[in-house]
């Protein structure tokens, strides 16, 4: 069991602007160009009519930038890509068969196959599942073919058509009333059909705990990328039993966009995306915006800890215990683990975070509609089992401790596809058991992962974070301790 590296924390960050559509489209773009032009770019004459191109194209460019077309919106941009080639007449073969040919090897076999294989064990021949995965994939990752593939075309082949004779106000004219177009329909489509972003709460948490606290400490485990309805179809006999000894959420949602760090961020501060500044898992602005629970506990004299891999750190800082991501999918989670006992050991944290990665991964390299996803719930079951088994032995577990069980964001079709809310990455598991939780319960209200860090105050009684908006889960509380 490693820390992460600062190599590896400057990796994942550098991996994310591949990762992430908004950044992807552009250096994909930028990166097919250079290489159609590759033995012309010292040549100043080709620069010439190249620059003004560029200049005409990044109003288009950062259109697509601005426009997510996740789910059903992606047909939106063929529509698109059909229309360019009718206004202009132009389609630049040898341009799209590159372009379809960078975009498959670096999803399909150096991400999908390579990638995966040195930082998971995924087997060599997952490019045989992978591509079907890319086709399928529903979200604005740079894994998402049927939204990236589009964007990429129309932008390549307008630069191809500008370059293609020399410029004259008329083409540039065109390129631009095109580019008005596209922005004006690009609009009208989000605010017509966008329409399943969730709605958050604006007041501030109300409900505060200034009397006796209801736990001594809490652990939240948090199984990264667990759709709720593959939770229900697996096997997970210590769960169930720890379950129906609680309470649990039935209808517990995620935030907008259902991204890793995102989540996290509104988990722990109970604020939204837009209020805590976290919109992304490529984080340009290190550090929240607003306090996290842990600037609570540190304000009220206790102490929390985070055990997670470095793509948290963007956003906890110091408050995050690293562990390498580079290990074996039948590894990281007990690497996980691990270093969770050292945390409890080292510093006996008042508030323990684990975050649980295999199930994420399983989604992300194999698919969420395949058995091995199930099967990797029914392992996670087990080895949270061990888990609880070893904080008991140290003390660490016993009849003053709260625990929650829930996962930051589900995972839709395709390579374990999250971000823009289909429904299988909406909603998530979500169960609490424990010191100060009503036991034997079952809550069909909505509630929201933004509730967790004001849930996790009341339990401790301390303040909820500044900033926080979540609303304390009191109906899973005991009521005869909780007022």
């Amino acid at each position: 069991m490693k820390p992460a590296s600062k190599f590896e924390i400057v990796a994942a960050r550098a991996w994310n602007v591949l990762n992430e559509g908004k950044s992807f489209h552009p250096v994909f773009v930028a990166g097919v160009f250079l290489l159609l032009h590759v033995t012309a770019v010292m040549d100043p004459a080709f620069w010439m009519r190249a620059l003004p191109a560029l200049l005409l194209v990044i109003p288009m460019a950062a259109l697509f930038v601005r426009h997510d077309f996740p789910l059903r919106l992606r047909a939106v941009l063929w529509v698109f890509l059909g229309a360019f080639i009718v206004v202009f007449r132009f389609l630049d073969l040898g341009a799209v068969a590159l372009a379809f040919g960078l975009y498959v090897f670096f999803t399909v076999f150096f991400w999908g196959t390579f990638y995966y294989y040195l930082r998971t064990g995924a087997p060599k021949t997952n490019f045989v599942r992978f591509w079907k995965l890319v086709l399928e994939n529903p979200d604005s990752t740079s894994g998402n073919f049927l939204e990236q593939m589009p964007k990429a075309l129309i932008v390549l082949l307008t630069l191809e058509y500008l370059i293609s004779v020399p410029l004259t106000p008329g083409r540039a004219g065109l390129v631009l009333g095109f580019t008005a177009i596209l922005a004006l329909c690009g609009y009208l489509v989000h605010r017509w059909l966008f329409d399943w972003k969730p709605v958050y709460p604006t007041e501030p948490t109300q409900d505060v705990n200034r009397g006796v606290p209801l736990a001594k400490r809490v652990i939240v485990v948090v199984i990264d990328g667990c759709r709720l309805d593959r939770f229900h179809e697996a096997e997970k006999p210590y769960l169930e039993g720890m379950m129906r000894g609680g309470t649990v959420v039935e209808s517990m949602e995620t935030v907008y966009p259902a991204r890793t760090v995102v989540c996290f961020s509104s988990m722990f501060t109970g604020a939204a995306p837009e209020a805590h500044g976290i919109t992304s898992n490529l984080v340009l602005e290190l550090g929240l915006t607003v306090e996290s629970i842990f600037d609570s506990l540190r304000r009220a004299g206790k102490k929390g800890r985070l055990v997670g891999i470095a793509h948290l750190i963007d956003a906890f800082g110091d408050d995050v215990a690293s562990v390498t991501s580079v290990a074996h999918n039948d590894k990281i989670d007990g690497n996980l683990i691990a270093a969770a006992e050292r945390e409890i050991g080292a510093h006996n944290p008042d508030l323990l975070v684990l975050q649980l990665l295999a199930v994420d991964q399983n989604g992300h390299v194999r698919g969420t509609y395949y058995p091995e996803y199930v099967e990797r719930i029914e392992i996670t079951d087990r080895l949270i089992e061990d888990f609880m088994r070893r904080c008991e032995e140290r003390g660490y577990l016993d009849d003053e401790t709260a625990v929650i069980l829930m996962a930051d964001h589900g995972q839709g079709r395709g390579i374990g596809a999250h971000g823009h809310l289909s429904e299988g990455e909406r909603f998530v598991p979500f169960a609490m058991w424990g010191s100060g939780i009503t036991p034997n319960q079952r809550i069909e209200k909505p509630a929201s992962v933004m509730d967790l860090a004001p849930t996790i105050s009341y339990l401790l009684g301390i303040d909820p974070p500044k900033g926080s908006t979540g609303r304390v889960l009191m109906d899973a509380l005991e009521k005869e301790r909780a007022r």
